[in-house]
C-alpha cells in the first residue's frame, strides 16, 4: 500500500531531509576565507553554549542548595556563570561580525534572522537566570524589574518575585526553545554556506 502524497510525514521530509546532502551537513572541506579569525567566533559562540547546557543540567540536578553549600556546587556554578559570559560575548562579536559583512546576501536572510532571534531568546533565558541565583543579588533583580514589567503589563503573566515560576522558564522552557532556534541557525548555514567576505562575493 503505497502512502499518500498529501501525508503530513511526506511534506515534513520533503520541506526538512530531503532539502540537505550529507556533504552539506558534516562538510570535510571549506572555503579558504573561513580561516579568517571573524570566522571563530560563530564555533565559539557554540562550544560556550554545549558547556553551559551541560553545566546548567548539573545544577539542574543537584539543585539550588548544592551550589550554595558544596565546594565542587560552587566550581560548577561558576562553571556555568563564565560560559553564559563567553557566550554573550563570542555571540555579540559574532552578530556584529555578520551585520558588517551583510550575512544575509545569498539567500541567507532567514540565516540572519535566527541567529539576531536566538540572541534575543539568549537574553530573556540569561534573565531568568539571574532571578534564579537565591541570593541578594537576585532578589534586587527581581525587585527592580518588578516595577518595570507590571508598567509594561506583563507583570500580570510572569512575576519576576516568583522563583518558582523563573525556575521553571529557566530550565525546563526557554533553553528548549533557544536550542532549537540555535540547531535551526546551524542547519541553515550548512544549507547555504558561510557567507563569504564582500569583497570575495563580489569576484564571482
Amino acid at each position: 500500500m503505497s502512502v499518500p502524497t498529501k501525508s503530513w510525514t511526506v511534506r515534513v521530509r520533503k520541506a526538512t531531509v530531503e532539502q540537505f546532502k550529507p556533504e552539506d551537513l558534516l562538510p570535510d572541506r571549506q572555503p579558504g576565507y573561513v580561516t579568517s579569525w571573524i570566522y571563530v567566533f560563530g564555533v565559539a559562540t557554540l562550544a560556550a553554549f554545549v558547556m553551559l547546557i551541560a553545566s546548567g543540567l548539573y545544577l539542574t540536578l543537584e539543585g539550588p542548595s548544592w551550589w550554595h553549600t558544596s565546594s565542587v556546587g560552587h566550581y560548577v556554578n561558576s562553571v556555568h556563570l563564565w560560559s553564559v559570559e563567553l557566550f554573550f560575548v563570542f555571540m555579540v562579536v559574532h552578530l556584529w561580525g555578520k551585520f558588517w559583512m551583510a550575512a544575509w546576501r545569498g539567500r541567507r536572510l532567514a540565516t540572519w534572522i535566527t541567529g539576531a532571534v536566538s540572541f534575543l531568546a539568549s537574553v530573556i533565558t540569561a534573565f531568568t537566570g539571574y532571578l534564579i541565583q537565591t541570593n541578594f543579588d537576585s532578589q534586587w533583580i527581581a525587585g527592580q524589574a518588578k516595577d518595570g514589567f507590571n508598567s509594561m503589563g506583563i507583570g500580570a503573566f510572569f512575576n519576576t518575585l516568583n522563583t518558582g515560576q523563573a525556575i521553571l522558564l529557566h530550565v525546563a522552557l526557554l533553553p528548549l526553545v533557544l536550542g532549537v532556534i540555535v540547531a535551526w541557525h546551524v542547519i541553515l548555514v550548512r544549507r547555504h554556506g558561510v557567507v563569504p567576505p564582500i569583497d570575495e562575493g563580489s569576484k564571482k
